[in-house]
């Protein structure tokens, strides 16, 4: 049995190059340097159907499919989302919408880094909260966090370079993980 932990890192955000993107690349990045931490990042957003409930039978569209599938192979989940009209984007709205009918996120460990600015990003931590708990995730309150991320601190390589904020999502991968930081 191995001890190796595994993270689904969920961007909220279709935007290449966005901010969210940024921090769940980084910890992608942390976590390679990690023993027994190993992370997915899904690249599936665009690619979801509409949320129908009709279709959200067997078989599933194969879209959904594979987030279930990715989602079920995850021993947690990490989103980093942007805000949009105060609340979630359509799109990744669209991604929870498609987890209500399964039972993969069921008591999964799941969290999220908020990398707006100072005052932004309220809403659509309100709504995770909402929607996670409703498909019965397990919200880690201490591995919810607000990172800001200034474009200054991203390196050349798309990364964030800053050492404490890089240490900040490690911590947050390690309470994910199940492992005190």
């Amino acid at each position: 049995m191995s001890n190796e932990r595994h993270i689904l890192l969920l961007p909220g955000s279709l935007r290449a190059g966005s901010a969210n993107e940024t921090v769940l690349r980084t910890a992608a990045a942390v976590a390679a340097t990690t023993p027994g931490l190993r992370t997915t990042y899904y690249t599936g957003l665009a690619g979801l159907p509409h949320f129908n409930p009709d279709h959200d039978t067997d078989p599933l569209p194969e879209p959904v499919a594979a987030l279930r599938a990715a989602i079920e192979a995850a021993d947690a989940l990490l989103v980093c989302t942007p805000e949009y009209a105060g609340t979630l984007p359509g799109s990744f709205k669209n991604l929870l919408d498609w987890t209500v009918g399964g039972v993969e996120i069921s008591d999964k460990p799941a969290a999220w880094i908020n990398a707006a600015g100072p005052g932004r990003g309220l809403g659509a931590e309100a709504a995770l909260r909402t929607v996670l708990g409703y498909t019965g995730a397990a919200v880690l309150d201490e591995a919810c966090v607000r990172i800001p991320l200034e474009r200054g601190a991203v390196g050349p390589d798309g990364l964030v370079a800053d050492p404490l904020v890089r240490e900040r999502i490690g911590e947050v991968l390690a309470r994910l993980a199940g492992r005190h930081a």
